[in-house]
């Protein structure tokens, strides 16, 4: 089968799962072989493209033509490799998560559920892959419409009110910013194919830049930047398997991805760098790095704490691309898998805990290491890669991030790096040590969650420790977007 072919049927697999989930109302084993079956089947799929795009390959398929020389259009590059390499793979193991935790929930709508889920997986699908900005801006509304019904799950006031401020958020900002960005792009370049070195060099000059970027920036609500981030916050009353998959697995990788797409391909980093119109963004980015590690550092709630953390790990990619240098460009990419497993398995502990205990506050969590001792591990572990501490993937990507930073000159993006690094170690050991060495021993009867939340949260813990030793084969694979030989 064909490369163009096999990113074809990287759409139609989730979509044809989803109708096939559908169709299994009321047979709960159907409906979970059916997702596992068409999880695998996606992620076989994306990694027998792999070869070709790490060969320097960029298969291409126009799907139709909605005006002339305006397609919509697949075309499968490093970053969106890594992206759908990321959001397939985690597909699987978040599938096996959400049966262990919907059923130890004793959660409603279960059919609906992973049908929209697989319907989101295939619109991040078809963001990884677009050829342009208008497939990435369709596919990329797909997705936040797919996940509201997910944010809404449990139909309570509060997720409603929740749902409210996700939809209003992302829909208000890709609306009448990222689309105004878009059409302007339209009329000013003539295409919006994603192009090596970008499409508006001689196309708009002086204020202008600046002022399309910010159209940009801030209509990319999923990168969550300050102060349009609220919606992650609010989204956190979902179930946790829909927590982890708006934090590592599509959503709020499908933000950060979208906006090196647009400062890689659209913009060009060399057009940037050379207009200095891009420097506001680098502060910005800065500022909603640290300020909202701050934030996590007051939250009693674990997944407020950890949305917070995730608004500041994705500042990262925006300040790696907003330096424009060919390291911090490629470390921001990386970031984008590395924080993907450090993130979700934080996010899987923490769904653990509560479906074994019931615990939701950090305060209440001493001793409940001993309880859950491998959860607890996992939990140790996904936390010493957010921070970047070797023998953990996310040391690699905020290295490079680091040694982007000194190339542009900017030592002091260093230090918000390594401040912030302070910062994770504030916010998230501290719930390691209350769960192994405070409190006494009386765990009223707690013990570790239900094997099917116990084995994904072992298995992405052990993706942050691979990731670290195999990090070299994924920078090659995305040195090119940074303007090295690939």
């Amino acid at each position: 089968m064909s490369a163009p072919e096999l990113m074809i049927w990287a759409l139609a697999i989730p979509s044809i799962g989803a109708v096939l989930i559908l169709m299994s109302e009321g047979r709960p084993n159907q409906r979970e072989t059916v997702t596992l079956l068409t999880a695998v089947s996606l992620f076989a799929v994306i990694a027998s493209l792999v070869p070709t795009v790490y060969a320097g390959g960029r298969p291409d398929v126009s799907l139709f033509t909605m005006l002339p020389g305006l397609e919509i259009r697949l075309t499968l590059e490093p970053l969106g490799m890594m992206f759908a390499c990321v959001a397939s793979g985690l597909w699987i193991v978040n599938s096996i998560y959400s049966i262990g935790y919907m059923r130890a929930k004793k959660e409603g709508h279960q059919t609906r559920f992973y049908a929209c889920f697989a319907i989101a997986i295939a619109s991040a699908m078809g963001a990884a892959m677009a050829g342009n900005m208008l497939t990435l801006f369709l596919f990329y509304e797909i997705l936040t419409l797919s996940t509201y019904p997910l944010v809404t799950h449990h139909g309570d006031e509060q997720a409603v009110r929740s749902g409210r401020t996700y939809l209003g958020i992302l829909l208000g900002t890709s609306i009448f910013f990222q689309l105004g960005a878009i059409i302007w792009t339209w009329s000013v370049a003539g295409t919006l194919d994603f192009t090596e070195g970008g499409i508006l060099n001689g196309k708009i000059e002086g204020p202008l830049i600046g002022l399309m970027l910010f159209l940009y920036m801030y209509g990319i609500g999923k990168a969550a930047l300050m102060p349009i981030h609220r919606w992650l916050p609010a989204a956190m009353v979902a179930p946790t398997p829909v927590s982890a998959l708006l934090h590592a697995v599509a959503v709020v990788k499908a933000g950060v991805f979208t906006v090196l797409k647009v400062i890689v391909y659209i913009f060009g980093a060399d057009f940037l760098r050379e207009s200095g119109y891009a420097d506001w963004l680098m502060y910005v980015a800065a500022a909603s790095l640290l300020l909202a590690s701050v934030v996590a550092l007051t939250k009693d709630n674990l997944k407020a704490r950890l949305a917070y953390s995730t608004v500041s790990q994705l500042a990262y990619v925006v300040l790696g691309a907003a330096l424009l240098m060919p390291l911090s460009i490629v470390g921001g990419a990386m970031h984008i898998a590395m924080h993907a497993f450090g993130k979700i398995t934080l996010f899987f502990c923490a769904g653990a805990i509560y479906v074994a205990s019931g615990k939701t506050e950090v305060s209440d969590m001493d001793g409940i290491g001993r309880r859950m001792p491998v959860t607890l591990a996992a939990f140790c572990i996904g936390s010493l890669s957010v921070i970047g501490l070797p023998p953990f993937g996310g040391a690699w990507s905020k290295y490079f991030l680091a040694l982007g930073a000194m190339d542009a000159g900017h030592v002091v993006f260093v230090a918000v790096f390594m401040i912030s690094s302070l910062l994770n170690v504030a916010y998230l050991m501290p719930i390691v040590a209350r769960g192994f060495f405070a409190g006494s021993d009386d765990g009223g009867g707690i013990r570790e969650a239900p094997i099917f939340c116990v084995v994904p949260l072992c298995l992405t813990a052990f993706g942050c420790l691979l990731l670290f030793f195999f990090a070299d084969d994924l920078y090659t694979l995305l040195a090119p977007i940074g303007g090295g030989p690939g």
